[in-house]
C-alpha cells in the first residue's frame, strides 16, 4: 500500500515536502494536488516510472504528457518558445492551463508527441506543487488522475488510496480541487488554439 500524507494546502510542511521528494528522486509514482485536478507525477527521467503511469492511465504513445514547472524560466528550458508565445505565457502562468509546444533537446524523445514532438507544459498556482518542485528543483512528469473508462477525475484522497493505493508510492492529501482539468492550449504554431475547455478561462484564446 502507498505512503499517505496529509499536506497543508497554504503552508506545506518543510519535512513532508522532503519526503516526496525523495519518493520521486527514488522512482516513485505519486498522487499530488494542483490548481485544477489532482495528478500523477514521477521523475522526468525516470522511464520505469513513467511506464507504471502508462499503465496505471492505459495510455499510448500519441499522449502528451506534461511537464510541471516552476515558473516560465523553467518553462521556457523544455519549449522552444517564440517571442508571441512568450507574451501569452508570461499573461497566462502560473494558472490552470496547459500548454503545447514543440520539445527542445532538454526532453527526453519518451515524453514527447510520437509525430508531433511536442510537449504539454504548465506552472500550477498550488502550494503544495510549488514547495515540490523548489525542493525538487526540476519539472515534474505529469498526467491528470483519471482512470481507464471513467468520465470523471479522482478528487478525494481517502478513495483515490482505496482505488490506486497499491499501484502508486504516495499519495499527498492537500485539500480539496476540483473536477475541472486545465484548459490546453495549442501554441505550437504562434495563433493559440484550444484544444480542450477546463478550468482556465478559454475566452482570450478564441
Amino acid at each position: 500500500m502507498s505512503a499517505f500524507l496529509q499536506i497543508h494546502s497554504v503552508n506545506p510542511e518543510a519535512r513532508l515536502i522532503k519526503q516526496v521528494t525523495e519518493v520521486l528522486l527514488g522512482g516513485g509514482v505519486i498522487v499530488y494536488p494542483t490548481d485544477s485536478t489532482y495528478a500523477l507525477g514521477c521523475h522526468l527521467g525516470d522511464k520505469a516510472a513513467l511506464e507504471r503511469i502508462r499503465r496505471i492511465r492505459q495510455l499510448d504513445n500519441r499522449h502528451n504528457f506534461t511537464l510541471v514547472c516552476s515558473d516560465l524560466s523553467s518553462l521556457a528550458s523544455y519549449a522552444k518558445v517564440h517571442n508571441s508565445a512568450y507574451r501569452i505565457l508570461k499573461a497566462y502562468t502560473p494558472g490552470p492551463y496547459t500548454f503545447i509546444l514543440k520539445a527542445s533537446p532538454e526532453v527526453p524523445r519518451r515524453l514527447m508527441h510520437s509525430k508531433r514532438k511536442t510537449i504539454g507544459l504548465r506552472v500550477p498556482d498550488n502550494a503544495i506543487a510549488q514547495a515540490i518542485l523548489a525542493s525538487l528543483e526540476e519539472p515534474i512528469m505529469s498526467t491528470s488522475l483519471i482512470l481507464p473508462n471513467e468520465t470523471e477525475q479522482l478528487y478525494d484522497a481517502y478513495e483515490m488510496r482505496l482505488k490506486i493505493g497499491k499501484l502508486v508510492d504516495l499519495i499527498i492529501d492537500g485539500g480539496a480541487c476540483g473536477l475541472e482539468p486545465t484548459t490546453i492550449v495549442d501554441l505550437v504554431e504562434g495563433v493559440p488554439k484550444v484544444l480542450r475547455m477546463g478550468k482556465g478561462d478559454p475566452e482570450p484564446f478564441i
